[in-house]
Protein backbone atom coordinates (compact mmCIF):
# COMPACT_ATOMS: atom_id res chain seq x y z
CA UNK A 1 0.00 0.00 0.00
CA UNK A 2 0.92 3.41 -1.24
CA UNK A 3 2.26 5.91 2.49
CA UNK A 4 0.90 9.37 2.03
CA UNK A 5 2.75 11.78 4.24
CA UNK A 6 -0.17 13.87 6.34
CA UNK A 7 2.55 15.92 7.24
CA UNK A 8 4.00 17.26 4.73
CA UNK A 9 5.09 20.70 3.99
CA UNK A 10 2.75 23.04 2.06
CA UNK A 11 4.14 25.17 -0.55
CA UNK A 12 4.58 29.03 1.07
CA UNK A 13 2.59 31.54 -0.83
CA UNK A 14 5.08 34.41 -1.21
CA UNK A 15 2.64 37.03 -3.15
CA UNK A 16 -1.10 36.96 -4.24
CA UNK A 17 -2.09 38.90 -7.06
CA UNK A 18 -5.35 39.27 -8.89
CA UNK A 19 -4.63 38.73 -12.47
CA UNK A 20 -8.17 38.78 -14.59
CA UNK A 21 -11.48 39.71 -13.10
CA UNK A 22 -15.23 39.31 -14.66
CA UNK A 23 -18.88 39.08 -13.54
CA UNK A 24 -18.00 35.45 -12.26
CA UNK A 25 -14.38 35.01 -12.43
CA UNK A 26 -11.60 36.12 -10.51
CA UNK A 27 -7.98 34.99 -11.85
CA UNK A 28 -5.63 34.63 -8.65
CA UNK A 29 -1.34 33.99 -9.43
CA UNK A 30 0.60 32.97 -6.70
CA UNK A 31 4.18 32.77 -6.16
CA UNK A 32 5.07 29.83 -4.32
CA UNK A 33 8.38 28.34 -3.06
CA UNK A 34 8.48 24.71 -2.13
CA UNK A 35 9.71 22.90 0.41
CA UNK A 36 12.57 21.77 -1.86
CA UNK A 37 13.35 25.50 -2.73
CA UNK A 38 11.86 25.44 -6.33
CA UNK A 39 9.52 28.08 -7.01
CA UNK A 40 6.90 28.37 -9.49
CA UNK A 41 3.57 31.01 -10.73
CA UNK A 42 0.56 29.11 -10.72
CA UNK A 43 -2.64 30.61 -11.89
CA UNK A 44 -6.04 29.51 -10.43
CA UNK A 45 -9.76 30.47 -10.42
CA UNK A 46 -10.05 32.64 -6.53
CA UNK A 47 -12.93 30.80 -4.44
CA UNK A 48 -15.47 32.99 -3.63
CA UNK A 49 -18.43 32.60 -0.45
CA UNK A 50 -19.07 29.35 1.36
CA UNK A 51 -19.14 26.66 -1.45
CA UNK A 52 -21.97 24.96 -3.13
CA UNK A 53 -23.89 22.29 -2.97
CA UNK A 54 -25.69 19.37 -5.30
CA UNK A 55 -28.75 17.51 -3.86
CA UNK A 56 -29.86 14.18 -5.42
CA UNK A 57 -33.60 13.90 -4.05
CA UNK A 58 -35.44 10.91 -3.87
CA UNK A 59 -39.40 11.14 -4.19
CA UNK A 60 -39.98 7.75 -3.05
CA UNK A 61 -37.46 5.05 -2.37
CA UNK A 62 -36.94 4.37 -6.04
CA UNK A 63 -37.51 7.33 -7.73
CA UNK A 64 -35.21 9.94 -8.20
CA UNK A 65 -35.69 13.55 -9.38
CA UNK A 66 -33.58 15.23 -11.90
CA UNK A 67 -34.04 19.04 -13.30
CA UNK A 68 -33.51 19.78 -17.14
CA UNK A 69 -31.90 23.41 -17.61
CA UNK A 70 -30.06 25.04 -20.05
CA UNK A 71 -26.21 25.03 -19.67
CA UNK A 72 -24.24 28.13 -21.61
CA UNK A 73 -20.95 26.29 -21.41
CA UNK A 74 -22.20 23.63 -23.87
CA UNK A 75 -24.75 25.96 -25.14
CA UNK A 76 -27.24 22.72 -24.60
CA UNK A 77 -29.96 21.47 -22.25
CA UNK A 78 -28.61 19.23 -19.93
CA UNK A 79 -30.32 16.49 -17.10
CA UNK A 80 -28.86 16.76 -13.62
CA UNK A 81 -29.63 17.46 -10.22
CA UNK A 82 -30.50 20.58 -8.28
CA UNK A 83 -27.55 22.66 -7.16
CA UNK A 84 -26.15 26.55 -6.02
CA UNK A 85 -24.16 28.52 -4.22
CA UNK A 86 -24.28 28.75 -0.09
CA UNK A 87 -25.64 32.17 0.62
CA UNK A 88 -23.82 33.86 3.50
CA UNK A 89 -25.04 32.80 6.65
CA UNK A 90 -26.48 29.15 5.80
CA UNK A 91 -25.79 26.06 6.16
CA UNK A 92 -25.15 23.23 3.36
CA UNK A 93 -27.83 22.06 4.28
CA UNK A 94 -30.04 25.13 4.57
CA UNK A 95 -28.72 25.59 0.98
CA UNK A 96 -29.53 22.34 -0.20
CA UNK A 97 -33.36 22.77 0.99
CA UNK A 98 -33.73 26.52 -0.45
CA UNK A 99 -31.80 25.60 -3.98
CA UNK A 100 -34.63 21.91 -4.05
CA UNK A 101 -37.55 24.52 -3.45
CA UNK A 102 -36.16 27.20 -5.86
CA UNK A 103 -35.30 24.32 -9.17
CA UNK A 104 -37.19 21.27 -8.24
CA UNK A 105 -40.41 22.57 -6.18
CA UNK A 106 -39.72 20.03 -3.12
CA UNK A 107 -38.38 20.85 0.59
CA UNK A 108 -36.88 17.68 2.13
CA UNK A 109 -38.15 16.76 5.72
CA UNK A 110 -34.84 14.25 5.47
CA UNK A 111 -31.26 16.22 4.19
CA UNK A 112 -27.90 14.34 4.70
CA UNK A 113 -24.47 15.60 3.63
CA UNK A 114 -22.92 12.61 1.27
CA UNK A 115 -19.82 13.78 0.42
CA UNK A 116 -17.92 17.27 -0.47
CA UNK A 117 -16.30 16.78 -3.99
CA UNK A 118 -13.90 19.67 -5.91
CA UNK A 119 -13.81 19.99 -9.24
CA UNK A 120 -10.15 20.75 -10.67
CA UNK A 121 -8.97 21.05 -7.41
CA UNK A 122 -5.38 22.47 -9.35
CA UNK A 123 -6.68 24.96 -10.67
CA UNK A 124 -9.76 26.42 -9.15
CA UNK A 125 -10.71 26.58 -5.37
CA UNK A 126 -14.30 25.53 -4.46
CA UNK A 127 -15.88 22.59 -3.15
CA UNK A 128 -19.25 21.52 -3.43
CA UNK A 129 -21.28 19.45 -0.67
CA UNK A 130 -23.15 16.27 -2.16
CA UNK A 131 -26.68 15.92 -0.42
CA UNK A 132 -29.05 13.26 0.08
CA UNK A 133 -32.76 14.31 0.18
CA UNK A 134 -35.38 12.37 1.13
CA UNK A 135 -39.37 12.86 2.87
CA UNK A 136 -40.37 15.24 0.20
CA UNK A 137 -43.09 17.47 0.25
CA UNK A 138 -44.51 20.03 -2.20
CA UNK A 139 -43.15 23.52 -1.57
CA UNK A 140 -41.96 26.00 -4.28
CA UNK A 141 -39.63 29.52 -3.97
CA UNK A 142 -39.11 31.81 -6.11
CA UNK A 143 -35.59 31.13 -8.08
CA UNK A 144 -32.60 32.63 -10.37
CA UNK A 145 -33.84 30.99 -13.05
CA UNK A 146 -34.64 33.13 -16.37
CA UNK A 147 -36.96 30.44 -17.16
CA UNK A 148 -39.15 27.25 -15.53
CA UNK A 149 -36.68 24.17 -14.89
CA UNK A 150 -38.64 21.05 -16.05
CA UNK A 151 -38.66 18.74 -13.34
CA UNK A 152 -38.13 14.73 -14.30
CA UNK A 153 -38.30 11.47 -12.35
CA UNK A 154 -36.03 8.85 -13.02
CA UNK A 155 -35.90 5.29 -11.86
CA UNK A 156 -33.33 4.21 -10.11
CA UNK A 157 -33.95 0.80 -12.21
CA UNK A 158 -33.06 2.63 -14.98
CA UNK A 159 -29.61 4.25 -14.48
CA UNK A 160 -27.48 2.72 -17.15
CA UNK A 161 -29.81 4.57 -19.73
CA UNK A 162 -29.52 7.80 -17.67
CA UNK A 163 -25.75 7.57 -17.92
CA UNK A 164 -26.41 6.40 -21.25
CA UNK A 165 -27.59 9.82 -21.72
CA UNK A 166 -25.73 12.43 -23.96
CA UNK A 167 -27.36 15.29 -22.24
CA UNK A 168 -26.08 13.89 -18.52
CA UNK A 169 -22.78 14.60 -18.71
CA UNK A 170 -21.64 16.91 -16.13
CA UNK A 171 -18.89 14.95 -14.02
CA UNK A 172 -20.01 16.12 -10.60
CA UNK A 173 -23.59 14.87 -11.29
CA UNK A 174 -22.28 11.65 -12.34
CA UNK A 175 -19.97 11.81 -9.13
CA UNK A 176 -22.94 12.66 -6.86
CA UNK A 177 -25.08 10.16 -8.44
CA UNK A 178 -22.69 7.12 -7.47
CA UNK A 179 -21.54 8.68 -3.95
CA UNK A 180 -25.45 8.45 -2.65
CA UNK A 181 -25.63 4.98 -4.24
CA UNK A 182 -22.88 3.83 -2.22
CA UNK A 183 -24.17 5.82 0.80
CA UNK A 184 -27.75 4.31 0.65
CA UNK A 185 -26.48 0.96 -0.19
CA UNK A 186 -24.06 0.96 3.21
CA UNK A 187 -26.93 2.32 5.12
CA UNK A 188 -29.29 -0.69 4.33
CA UNK A 189 -26.59 -2.92 5.23
CA UNK A 190 -25.99 -1.15 8.94
CA UNK A 191 -22.51 -0.37 7.72
CA UNK A 192 -21.12 2.98 8.85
Amino acid sequence: MNKIDPNKTLPQIHQREIVAKSGLFRVERLDLEFSNGATRQFERMAGSGSGAVMIVPFIDSETLLLIREYAAGTHSYQLGFPKGLIDPGESPLEAGNRELKEEAGYGANVLKEVHTVSMAPTFFDAKMNILLAQDLYECRLEGDEPEPLEVIPWSIHELDALLARDDFIEARCIAALFLVQKYLAKSSSGEK
